[in-house]
């Protein structure tokens, strides 16, 4: 089967900027508080729901994973785009990645105690989103969590230049009010929400959203 070209697009342009990324986008432990705060949250969660492993899709360079590791957050194999798996080994080579696509996951039913998702959907087309949803639902444990955390608002764009690079990916921005929606359609249950103004770094609106599989009867 032929591959989105949404995800080649994306695949095509983050190959391209991967260096650049690196050294401007400042790790999870330099967020600010309430960004930081929702992670160690949900490390928290994860911790005492003991369900298994977390899995950090669309890990980038793998600074999340490492993050939520040193929260105490057992690691599985997080997902990351071709170039981008051998940047994040490197980086952490005591932490499995390994390449995949959030559209068709890798991985058993029920297979993954936790999943972050951490600014690795904003490119993802609206139509799309109740696939990767999906996929969520089916790798999660019952009473598993789910961190998704990303940009909102009510627009499409379409840059042509990124981290000094050119680039051909788009971004799909919708609010928050359709993102918990969409999760709900999926079959995961939201339990927190919180959204901030732009400020600091960040000059969009974003927000995370804390949901869980619902436990088997």
């Amino acid at each position: 089967m032929a591959e989105p070209s949404f995800l080649t697009a994306v695949r095509e342009s983050y190959d391209t900027i991967a260096a650049d990324y690196v050294e401007r986008v400042p790790p999870p432990a330099a967020m600010d508080p309430l960004s930081r705060g929702m992670l160690a949250g949900f490390a928290e969660l994860v911790r005492t729901a003991g369900l298994g492993p977390v899995a950090d899709l669309g890990c980038g360079p793998g600074r999340g994973t490492a993050h939520l590791a040193g929260l105490g957050c057992p690691s599985s194999a997080s997902i990351c785009r071709r170039r981008w798996s051998g940047m994040a080994r490197h980086a952490y080579p005591n932490l499995r990645f390994t390449e995949g696509s959030m559209t068709a996951l890798e991985m058993r039913d029920d297979e993954l105690g936790s999943i972050l998702a951490w600014y690795s959907t904003h490119h993802t087309p609206s139509q799309w989103l109740p696939d990767v949803f999906a996929e969520f639902h089916r790798t999660l444990a019952p009473g598993g969590y789910l961190l998704w955390g990303d940009y909102v608002g009510d627009e499409r764009l379409q840059p042509t230049h990124g981290y000094g690079r050119l680039v051909s990916y788009e971004s799909y921005l919708l609010p928050l009010d359709r993102m918990v929606d969409l999760l709900d359609q999926a079959g995961l249950v939201v339990t927190a929400r919180l959204k901030q103004e732009p400020g600091g770094r960040v000059n969009r609106q974003h927000a995370c959203i804390l949901a869980r599989k619902p436990e088997t009867p």
